[in-house]
């Protein structure tokens, strides 16, 4: 009796001590975080996890805790706010190099193009920016990869990746390679994200073809017990009436992936199913409530799931076993890299980035390099990799070149409720050799402001790093504008404005947001106007003719986060200016001059401005700041001198409004601007300042502009604004304040932005 009791309690602890645990997390994008709290839940209550097989974000979770990591580290990462940068395609602010950073224009739509030397043409499907998360990836993973030397059977716990090839139609399970690789393969949805090619072949999501990998972690583990965790479900049980429109561009995403089939869970296994029917698969900023909603279910279930697996993994045990495996890292020195698809003389520029070959490096010179690289918009095909070498015990940093985008055209523009509307188009074309070339044609069309503009940059990798930007500008205003959807009618501004500029500019870095640089430039402009308030139609216009050089020096950087309508960050810029220009003026009728003159003007100016935000929660708080120095002295007119002096332009809409209180040759001007985030993307904003100019511009009798010392004289401005961020840019509603009798009050809607090139002047 007593010995068959003992082989009993033998062959019992044999089975509960043999039995394995094979965990499966299945694809579902944003959704598919709730497998942590899935993971946090098993490990809190001793269950052990022998195998992981996982899909899309399913593997990316896995990818994870196989990798070491425990399910407080992970939940650390997901609810940050790198990740939502990562998948949102933003650059983290640290990491962000202003020196390559293109002067703001009014685009809203790029088109990533590829141009070969037969004229063929090829669009990049992709909609989202990958360039962060490959690094996120290629970073977290590089140790662990190295430690199991790119054998998913030896991590932490072991692995399979499901992935699919779109041209066979079929699934392909990844066991070895670098884990990155195989984690950024997994979630690549197809015009998501731009796929990478392992092993020779481009690799997508895997949910393409199987969703919720049951059977890899079957065939390829043999586990004792299942445990399923699902998050991918019928997007809608009913149709959404009402919401259709709205919906349909991203539920088409869903079309292209597999639904999971808890069938395919056997019996001795569990089936976990958290209840996140209230979220949706864009849902990345809900992390928290995902993890819990996972968190939750699992231990709903744990009875279950306790019933059918007797073996206790202690929670002391799993953390030694981790320590363990994470003990084995080696700290990242690379001692060589890669270029992959780069001839000799694009490696030679490429190695400038990192320390012109200055070998090893640390991580910190291999991170820096990087993200300088990508800051240029040619450089967003990309794609790093870390790579272990045991024998040396260092890395190597791999950067290959997928299909590359060498032409990009862009779309943009504004509709508004005054005549400012206009649309705009770029068209930018790179050549990447010894140096790297990028052209831009830019054109804006619309009945106030008219544009063209052609201006190529050398970037050269030499003498630390510079770039020469020679450029042609054509501008072009029309300020007799209709009046306002409210506001009461105006006495209309009678000015024509051609501008046109010839220069070249050589700009270094000095910081990761910063960048020095000198300029000079051929001016060639022409006003006509009136110098009275109506115009009649016999009426003949004034001519007053700028031509000559300009030459600059200054210094910039900004770290804000839109290019309209910011609410954090900070910009400043400082600059001083040489002008030597020809003045002549041709009076019309409306002039008390009755000949022609010519003048020479020589004369310097310094301009300084700062911007600041400071955020706290859904309220932001922020200043601007401006200044302008010049010994500029007035022209033949009133009317020709006040439209050639610096202004200060606080809203929106100043640009595109000729405001003679807001103008001077020296003055101090700021304000004070609050933005409340009512909700995301949707901010309410109020904004007040001052403009108090130290000597300012006053007309005589004789139309003559003269210079005053008057210190009472203090001009105000502010604006009330609901602005939603939207993909085709800010669409706003605002009260606008000046204090100008002209122009006090209005009101204006417009949708896209209210952006214009700078006048050769400014």
């Amino acid at each position: 009796m007593k010995a068959g009791l003992s082989i009993f309690f033998f062959l019992f602890s044999w089975v509960c001590f043999s039995q394995k645990v094979g965990l499966v997390l299945s694809g579902g994008a944003a959704k598919g975080i709730a497998h942590v709290g899935v993971l946090k839940a098993l490990e809190e209550n001793e269950i052990p996890i022998d195998y992981i097989a996982g899909t899309s974000m399913g593997g990316i979770v896995g990818g994870c805790y196989a990798a070491g990591m425990s399910p407080q580290q992970i939940e650390d990462i997901m609810t940050s706010k790198e990740f939502l940068d990562w998948v949102n395609g933003r650059v983290e602010e640290n990491n962000r190099y202003f020196y390559y950073k293109k002067d703001e224009e009014p685009s809203f739509i790029k088109l990533n193009l590829s141009l070969d030397s037969t004229l063929n043409v090829a669009l990049n499907t992709s909609i989202a920016n990958d360039l962060s998360l490959n690094f996120a990836l290629a970073e977290t993973m590089a140790q662990p990869s190295g430690i199991a030397k790119n054998n998913f059977d030896s991590l932490f716990v072991p692995l399979r990746i499901v992935t699919a090839d779109i041209f066979t139609q079929t699934q392909v399970v990844l066991s070895k390679g670098p884990l990155n690789d195989a984690l950024r393969a997994t979630q690549t949805a197809p015009f998501f994200y731009t796929p990478i090619r392992i092993n020779g072949k481009y690799l997508f999501d895997g949910g393409v073809y199987n969703n919720f990998p049951v059977d890899v972690v079957q065939k390829s583990f043999h586990p004792d017990v299942v445990i399923g965790s699902n998050v991918s479900s019928k997007v809608y049980d009913k149709y959404p009436y009402g919401e259709d429109d709205k919906l349909i561009s991203r539920s088409l995403l869903y079309m292209l992936l597999d639904k999971s089939d808890p069938t395919k869970i056997p019996s001795t296994g569990i089936y976990i199913q958290p209840n996140i029917k209230n979220f949706s698969a864009f849902d990345f900023a809900k992390a928290k409530a995902l993890i819990d909603s996972g968190y939750a279910q699992a231990m709903k279930q744990m009875p279950e799931i306790k019933a059918k697996i007797a073996l206790r993994r202690t929670c002391e045990e799993v953390a030694a076993d981790r320590n363990k495996f994470n003990s084995r890292a080696v700290p990242i020195t690379v001692s060589t890299i890669s270029f992959e698809g780069f001839n000799r003389s694009q490696q030679r520029y490429l190695n400038r980035f990192f320390k012109n070959g200055k070998r090893p490096l640390h991580f910190k010179d291999i991170k820096d390099g990087y993200y300088k690289l990508i800051s240029d918009d040619y450089f967003n095909n990309v794609y790093p990799g870390f790579l272990f070498d045991p024998a040396t015990k260092n890395y190597e940093f791999k950067l290959a070149r997928r299909p590359h985008n060498n032409f990009q055209v862009d779309f943009g523009g504004v509709i508004a409720t005054r005549n400012i509307s206009n649309i705009y188009l770029g068209l930018n074309y790179y050549s990447f050799r010894s140096i790297l070339t990028h052209a831009q044609v830019n054109f804006a069309t619309g009945d106030f402001y008219k544009s063209a503009q052609i201006k190529t940059r050398f970037d050269f990798p030499y003498l630390g790093q510079f770039y020469l930007e020679p450029e042609a500008t054509f501008n072009s205003w029309n300020f007799f504008q209709g009046n306002d959807i409210i506001a009461k009618k105006f006495t209309p501004t009678v000015l024509n404005r051609v501008d046109r500029k010839y220069g070249v500019k050589l700009g270094v870095p000095i910081a990761k947001q910063a960048k020095v640089f000198l300029q000079g430039a051929y001016i060639a402009n022409n006003d006509q106007y009136i110098d009275r308030n109506v115009l009649i139609s016999s009426d003949t216009l004034d001519q007053l003719e700028l031509s000559g050089l300009r030459f600059g020096v200054g210094a910039t950087f900004s770290s804000l986060n839109r290019k309209q309508y910011p609410s954090q960050g900070k910009a400043f810029s400082i600059s001083g200016n040489y002008f030597s220009l020809l003045e002549q003026f041709k009076p019309g009728n409306t002039s008390v001059e009755n000949s022609s003159t010519r003048i020479n003007h020589t004369f310097l100016q310094a301009k300084v401005s700062i911007e600041q935000y400071f955020n706290k929660g859904v309220y932001s708080s922020g200043y601007l700041l401006e200044g302008v120095l010049s010994n500029q002295p007035t022209f033949t007119n009133y009317f020709g001198t006040i439209i050639n002096a610096p202004a200060f332009n606080p809203l929106q809409d100043s640009r595109t409004l000729l405001l003679q209180n807001f103008r001077a040759f020296n003055y101090v001007a700021g304000g004070w601007r609050n933005v409340f985030s009512i909700k995301r993307n949707l901010d309410l904003r109020l904004e007040a300042y001052a403009f108090k100019p130290l000597r300012s511009i006053a007309e005589d009798n004789n139309q003559h502009a003269k210079i005053e010392d008057r210190i009472e004289q203090l001009y105000f401005a502010g604006m009330a604004d609901v602005v939603y961020h939207s993909t085709v840019g800010p669409i706003s509603l605002s009260v606008n304040y000046y204090d100008d009798r002209n122009r006090q009050l209005g009101v204006l809607l417009h949708v896209g932005f209210l952006l214009f090139n700078k006048t050769s002047l400014e």
